[in-house]
């Protein structure tokens, strides 16, 4: 059921697990079939409580790649992704640019800055580098870097054909900045759902969609990331490294997609994702901080 909380625990733990804090080797393992999925009440009772608390819509999905051991509550829903999505149009140029096409100039045009550009609009009339543009977005979640990367990429459907490529199917990807995050209730359009988007972090940060040569960089801007300090690492331990991206959106919409790195353990994946029944809702940071707490007391009781 779609509101129970499960921990997966795979059959065979991958040897070998890197456990420091660092960017972790590509390589990635097998989901767990779902003859081994056992179910846990209590946490599954905290997030129903959670959502109660602040009157908002939740999804969740964490899994410690270490021992493949996951919490999942209302994994399976679909949120407006919004900002998150810079994240993986960062992961994308990267894969398709060299480093000498990654310091190319890129002109920025008064004629696409968007509002909360506070990177980009310093630019304007002038270039920044493809490098720059993806710092930008990931690091700032600047709406006009975002965009230029996603034209990089070969726009919405672009963006989609190559999350396609890497397993993701759920996904959907129709427009750019800022019309994506309008998070109309019913509206497919611009969203995924908490398994999916950790699926795909996981995959460009721990796994190997990325060369060894393009994740540090990643890695990098997510760790730099300014714009969550009031979510997922505020909820975990002070010494857990995170890698995160958020993204705001309509009806409440307030995400947050990261990798963690408890010292001496495998990096967790944690997807929270928050909506409201109103279009104007203020965004709860305080859900996804305390959900988050919830997720680190799960997987990493002893972090």
């Amino acid at each position: 059921m779609s509101q129970r909380l499960w921990v997966v625990v795979a059959a065979v733990v991958v040897a070998g697990c890197s456990s420091s804090a660092g960017p972790i080797p590509g390589g990635t393992s097998t989901a767990p079939s779902s003859s081994q999925l056992a179910e846990v009440d209590d946490p599954a009772r905290e997030f129903e409580q959670l959502a109660g608390k602040y009157d908002a819509r939740l999804g969740v999905y964490a899994v410690d790649t270490g021992s493949e051991r996951a919490v999942a509550y209302r994994a399976d829903d679909r949120f407006a992704y919004a900002s998150t999505f810079k994240a993986f149009a960062a992961a994308l140029v990267l894969d398709a640019t060299t480093p000498q096409q990654l310091d190319e100039p890129v002109p920025i045009l008064a004629a696409d800055l968007l509002e909360y550009s506070p990177i980009t609009e310093r630019a304007v009339g002038g270039t920044m580098t493809w490098r720059e543009l993806c710092d930008a977005a990931v690091r700032y979640s600047d709406n006009t870097a975002g965009n230029l990367l996603l034209r990089r990429v070969g726009g919405p459907s672009g963006l989609q054909a190559k999350l396609r490529g890497i397993g993701d199917q759920v996904t959907s990807v129709d427009r750019e900045e800022p019309d994506l995050n309008s998070a109309v209730p019913g509206d497919t359009r611009d969203t995924s759902t908490p398994r999916a988007m950790a699926a795909d972090l996981r995959q460009f940060v721990v796994g190997n969609a990325l060369s060894d040569e393009d994740r540090p960089l990643l890695v990098d801007w997510l760790r730099g990331n300014t714009t969550g300090e009031d979510v997922i690492r505020a909820g975990v331990p002070a010494d857990w490294v995170v890698g995160d991206k958020t993204g705001s959106a309509s009806y409440g919409g307030r995400h947050d997609i990261a990798v963690v790195w408890p010292p001496g353990r495998a990096p967790i994946v944690v997807v929270v994702m928050t909506s409201r029944d109103e279009e104007g809702a203020e965004r709860a940071d305080a859900l996804i901080a305390d959900t988050a707490r919830v997720v680190a007391r799960v997987l990493a009781p002893n972090g």
